[in-house]
């Protein structure tokens, strides 16, 4: 079994208060796009976990090999797995790699699972996974376990530029409530692509926070609005920034014209699912 595990942008992610499980409630819209991690599953004579071609890795630190563990609590179906994980997402980027694999693992083995019990599943693994099981644009409220989806937006592509920088979600999150509460900037509606204007306004307030962490994010994203002409948002708790363009082609040049120093550049377009089968 081969499977295509889909990241997403936060285009909004507004914060509200902590709620009584430690989490802050959030709402926000997902949006799947088609930077795909790849994901093979055969049967084995013991269980593995390969990651980009390297020696076997250590399963339980893996979210994807957890989402597999998980299905085996579900089904009782414990047949050894070699699971082979080729990562394309990079990682501390607000692109939700790890989650999309855990969804994807979850959504291909669990066929015969209730969608509730699915989506428990999911929830527990992460907060950005029950989005991954379900993907295309979605709006997202409480913690990331409510996923409402919403008619398919596409009609653009954008150019996604994760600067030299690695920022600890939990550490953004603390920064956002020291700084008591800020909101992050909208992005103006005009500057929005036609199917997302009635989606307005777009903010991800945990950018004051990210900043304030770790300063140059802010230099990054001036940079890129000077060199693009357009305005530039941080999708999660960063550090990948993205910009909307027309056109794949128009995106990637845009990301070829990214600063010297970036770990990542790329140019993607919004998918309408959060994983598929590719076998």
């Amino acid at each position: 079994m081969r499977i295509a595990a889909y990241g997403k942008v936060n285009l909004a992610l507004e914060v509200g208060g902590v709620r009584p499980d430690g989490f802050h409630d959030l709402r926000g819209l997902f949006q799947s796009v088609d930077l795909a991690d790849r994901i093979e599953l055969v049967p084995a004579e013991v269980d593995e976990l390969v990651v980009d071609g390297g020696a076997p890795s250590e399963p339980g630190a893996n979210l994807a090999w957890r989402a597999l563990e998980a299905v085996r609590e579900l089904t009782g179906e414990r047949r050894p797995m070699r699971m082979v994980l080729e990562k394309s997402i990079p990682t501390q980027a607000g692109l939700g790699g790890g989650s999309a694999d855990a969804a994807a693992v979850l959504g291909a083995l669990g066929a015969g699972i209730s969608s509730e019990r699915l989506t428990a599943a999911a929830a527990e693994l992460g907060s950005d996974v029950p989005f991954g099981l379900v993907g295309g644009t979605a709006a997202v409220r409480g913690r990331g376990e409510t996923v409402e989806p919403l008619t398919f937006a596409g009609g653009y592509a954008l150019a996604v530029v994760v600067p030299p920088v690695e920022l600890s979600t939990p550490r953004v999150y603390r920064r956002w409530d020291e700084l008591g509460a800020p909101r992050g900037p909208a992005i103006p509606t005009t500057a929005l692509p036609p199917s997302l204007r009635d989606l307005a306004p777009l903010r991800n307030d945990l950018y004051p926070a990210a900043v304030s962490v770790a300063g140059e994010l802010d230099d990054w994203r001036a940079e890129l609005e000077a060199r693009w002409d357009v305005p530039v948002a941080m999708t999660g708790s960063g550090a990948g920034l993205f910009g909307f363009f027309p056109t794949r082609q128009e995106a990637a040049e845009a990301a070829e014209a990214a600063p010297v120093g970036a770990r990542f550049a790329e140019a993607c377009e919004p998918v309408a699912r959060g994983w598929e089968r590719t076998d």
